[in-house]
């Protein structure tokens, strides 16, 4: 199984990088293309990288520093490395999500309104990291506009929530016409409040691909918050031992 990119393996980590092997042009784009482009982003089957995550908060920054290794879309490891944090461990497998407090030292499921909590401090929840669904299949999609960001022409899509269930009912993508870059996307509630927003601010090319290794999220119910996120020296499709995905590896 091939694998999206999660910023937080945090993605977990949670900005996807899109490749579109040519420009589409306005005759033979549609909604459903360029969302069926974005969620057939598959173009690694593991990651292993170096992270940071710098959170700016309140006048305060903070900065955690974490080894990720993933495997598609469904598992992920995470160590952070960083003094205040050294030793807390990240477990990502089958749809939950395990944390290892060196302080405590015990193994916590994440799971229930703790999902809805910020991780790590950050300006992501834990909920955030968690859906493997497609966007094509939990939203309807329509091309809302055509906008220009930072000098570059994109495709304005609007997703709207096919469930209930949803914790943003509503998305905007920005998507870059000529390489397909997700230059930016925004969440919001039901009552249209915008909750959170997502800037792409560097792109590498790795394996031949465009990748996206450093972005910014800004949760809006949080005052003078943002969060970015920074992927280092990044290895695609090398094989990863199962054992990094375990339970021991995780509490040893």
């Amino acid at each position: 199984m091939k694998g999206k990119v999660l910023f937080f393996a945090l993605s977990i980590i949670f900005t996807t990088a899109v490749f579109f092997p040519c420009a589409l042009s306005a005759q033979d784009v549609s909604a459903a293309e360029l969302l069926r482009r974005v969620d057939n982003n598959e173009i690694y089957s593991t990651i292993e990288y170096e992270g940071e995550i710098i959170i700016e908060h309140g006048g305060r920054r903070f900065v955690k520093v974490m080894k990720v290794w993933g495997r598609g879309n469904t598992h992920s490891f995470i160590e952070f490395t960083n003094a205040e944090d050294r030793g807390t461990r990240y477990l990502r497998r089958d749809g939950r999500l395990f944390v290892y407090s060196p302080d405590t030292e015990e193994v916590m499921l994440i799971s229930g309104h703790m999902l809805k909590e910020s991780m790590m401090g950050s300006d992501m929840s834990y909920e955030d990291t968690l859906n493997n669904e497609t966007l094509g299949s939990r939203y309807d999609p329509v091309i809302s506009g055509s906008e220009t960001i930072s000098g570059r022409d994109a495709w304005v899509l609007t997703l709207t929530a096919k469930r209930r269930t949803e914790s943003y009912p509503t998305r905007k993508l920005w998507i870059d016409k000529e390489n397909g870059d997700l230059l930016r996307y925004e969440l919001f509630a039901l009552s249209g409040v915008k909750l959170k927003e997502y800037q792409l601010r560097r792109v590498e090319v790795i394996n031949g691909k465009r990748f996206p290794v450093e972005g910014e999220m800004r949760d809006l119910m949080r005052r003078d918050s943002r969060t970015i996120f920074v992927m280092k020296n990044v290895v695609l499709d090398r094989p990863i031992a199962d054992s990094i995905f375990s339970q021991r590896n995780l509490e040893r």
